[in-house]
């Protein structure tokens, strides 16, 4: 683990070597007096001097550690009461050598009050003069002797600062073993909170996802609905009107009822179809130009205008989404002319351009002013007023494609179909149009976009 590692405190110590720092000391002091009693009991004064030093070193430890139990905990009143308690040591192992047996309570309080790396100089200091007790009966005058003095008191250090720094490095690890496992508990903290962020997270976007699928289905059904059953609706009108028209004529009058008869099965068929998300019947058996084609024929002959579809560029393949898109374009695009326009004559233009799929829709009506402002068929005309003027071609002006009944400003839903369907593949939708000129829609989806599809 990087980092420097904290210093182990003396509190972390006094846990474990509390009984040898606050009752050993004084029973080894206790009977090195009854030693000293014993072995200078005739020696007058220096049998006193003794005693004082011992009853200072007992005093020493009581008030420095035992009675202020607080300063443990302060590095420097320990570094003061350690080498006070060595120098003691120390004057008593040089008078008697007896007094060795009481170096194991310094090294107690090494080990308990001294912090890295201050703990291995004290701790060799006591193994120092705990190494000179034991050689205080060897002769010093010859080299055996001096060279033994210097083993035993090498021995003494190296092993008493080898058992040191042991004792730190296992200090050491137990530390970082601490901080690896706080860590570890940090970061499950941090990761039970990220998960439960990420369920809450999750919960929200499942919803969102929920809404939006909805919203979008909505939106389709809307469009379908309009392109399938609204457009049906209209044109049986339309053909029962002018059946009622011309009841006194059979052969028109089977005619229209024929026609609304066959309007309302293709109609039912398409409503099916857009309920089941399927293609529209016209694309199921034959590309887009041929599905134009048949659309057109249709249309014409219902209508009675002429309908001329024309396919520029080489034709390929393209996404469902694509052919579907433009062909409702032009579905859309040709019954607001049939409602409108009094045109002779509609053109529809799919080129397949270098870098986008094109559908023109243009008619010889009379056209529209796009800037003049217009008012909903919905709020001038009854139902039954607007499909008797579809009914009769000539009866009414025309409109920009989803205007009237169909319009954007007046609440209908024709132009803002078709800009949704080719928008949602990142194309454009114009109309243009001038009183007098006719009118053009025309819609453009990109290559890319097309190719992606497919």
């Amino acid at each position: 683990m990087s980092g420097a590692v904290p210093p182990v405190r003396p509190g972390r110590q006094d846990q474990r070597l509390e009984p040898l720092m606050t009752v050993a000391p004084y029973v080894i002091l206790a009977a090195l007096v009854v030693v000293t009693l014993v072995v200078k009991r005739g020696a007058g004064g220096s049998l006193l001097i003794d005693l004082g030093l011992c009853a200072t070193a007992a005093l020493w430890m009581l008030w420095m550690f035992t009675w202020h139990p607080a300063w443990r905990e302060r590095v420097a009143v320990m570094a003061v009461f350690f080498a006070g308690l060595v120098v003691l040591i120390g004057v008593l192992v040089l008078r008697d050598p007896w007094f060795g047996l009481f170096t194991p309570a310094g090294y107690s309080y090494a080990f308990g009050v001294l912090v890295w790396p201050w703990r291995l100089a004290g701790v060799s200091v006591v193994a120092f003069e705990s190494g000179m007790a034991q050689v205080a009966g060897i002769p010093k005058h010859n080299a055996f002797g001096v060279a033994l003095t210097v083993v035993v008191l090498a021995v003494n250090v190296v092993c008493m600062c080898g058992m040191a720094w042991w004792e730190w490095d296992v200090d050491r690890k137990n530390v970082e073993r601490v901080a690896a496992l706080e860590q570890a508990r940090e970061a499950n903290r941090r990761l039970q909170a990220t998960l439960a962020e990420n369920a809450g997270l999750h919960r929200q976007l499942v919803v969102q996802a929920r809404e939006a699928g909805v919203l979008d289905e909505r939106q389709r059904m809307a469009r379908e609905i309009h392109d399938t059953l609204a457009q049906g609706l209209i044109g049986i009108v339309t053909q029962l009107q002018a059946a009622e028209s011309a009841g006194d004529v059979p052969a028109r009058w089977q005619a229209h009822f024929a026609a609304a008869t066959r309007l309302a099965r293709e109609s039912l068929a398409e409503a099916r179809r857009s309920v089941d998300a399927l293609r529209p019947q016209p694309l199921e058996t034959a590309g887009l130009g041929e599905a134009l084609a048949g659309v057109a024929d249709r249309w014409s002959a219902l209508h009675g205008i002429t309908a001329h579809v024309t396919t520029v560029g080489t034709a390929r393949p393209l996404a469902s989404e694509t052919e579907l898109a433009l062909l409702r374009a032009a579905q859309e695009a040709m019954a607001n002319v049939a409602r409108h326009a009094r045109a002779g004559t509609v053109t529809l233009t799919l080129g397949y351009l270098g870098s986008e799929v094109t559908l023109e829709v243009r008619d010889d009506g009379c056209g529209f002013d796009p800037s003049a402002p217009r008012v909903p068929a919905s709020a001038t005309v009854g139902p039954e007023s607007e499909a008797e003027a579809e009914a009769e071609p000539g009866s009414g002006t025309e409109a920009e494609p989803g205007s009237g009944s169909d319009t954007e400003a007046g609440g209908g839903f024709g132009l803002k179909a078709m800009r949704e369907r080719i928008e949602g593949l990142s194309g454009t939708l114009r109309v243009e149009s001038a009183p007098g000129s006719g009118t053009t829609v025309s819609a453009c989806v990109p290559q890319e976009t097309v190719e992606a599809g497919a």
